[in-house]
């Protein structure tokens, strides 16, 4: 098993019986590449990238300039299926002007810091989980130098809080496998963001435990099946 997206762990939780559960697993194992149209990072590449990119740069102008590129390629096709899609990420867009962005992240001058390819893998209880933020940057706060991140995700239908936090979960196991020699992990700004709900979970939630935490049980779980 090469690796596992969160998402595969959440499609996991998702089925109910053993003999489905050991399929979904039998596939990750021989690396069967299933149409992710509806739920993939491909499919939902442009509004990713323009929040991303707006998130970074604090350019609002940079979500219309997306939404005008989608609206051309919207009316450049026939084929419905892609007209679904662009329109989609455009709905993506238009909600997140919504967001206070301020409130993902400190008030404060931010940092970007690289994220080597290296750091992606996280060996969770022998299992290669896939961690892929959307930025991770340092921040001082206090006289105390802080390392927090941001990772949206874009989802048909979206998550519940659970699912959601999972994302957290591994987001905060990667700032702190990675960057904890050098910064405090700032859990208030761990923050893992349902483009489709609108809605997000930060790591703080779930030490307080507001939140199940849900990636141990779940890798149990494969581990189980797995053997």
């Amino acid at each position: 098993m090469k690796k596992i997206t969160v998402k595969k762990l959440i499609e996991f939780r998702e089925k109910k019986s053993d003999r489905t559960k050991i399929t979904f697993i039998n596939n990750l194992n021989k690396e069967i590449k299933k149409s992710d149209d509806d739920s993939g990072g491909d499919y939902w590449i442009s509004c990713l990238s323009a929040i991303r990119n707006t998130f970074k740069d604090e350019n609002l102008e940079l979500l219309d300039e997306k939404i005008n590129t989608l609206h051309e390629k919207f009316n450049s096709t026939n084929i419905k299926k892609n007209q679904l899609q662009f329109q989609r990420n455009i709905d993506i867009i238009n909600s997140f002007k919504d967001f206070n962005i301020n409130n993902l992240k400190p008030n404060t001058k931010l940092t970007f810091l690289k994220q080597p390819k290296i750091y992606s893998i996280l060996n969770i209880k022998g299992l290669p989980i896939e961690a892929k933020p959307c930025h991770i940057y340092s921040f001082s706060l206090n006289e105390s130098n802080e390392v927090a991140g941001i990772w949206f995700i874009a989802k048909l239908g979206g998550f519940n809080k659970s699912e959601l936090a999972m994302f957290t979960d591994i987001l905060y196991r990667y700032l702190y496998m990675h960057y904890s020699k050098d910064f405090f992990v700032n859990p208030d700004y761990c923050i893992a963001v349902d483009l489709f709900n609108g809605q997000e979970i930060n790591y703080t939630e779930i030490q307080n435990g507001n939140i199940p935490i849900l990636i141990e049980t779940t890798i149990n779980d494969i581990k189980k099946i797995n053997i």
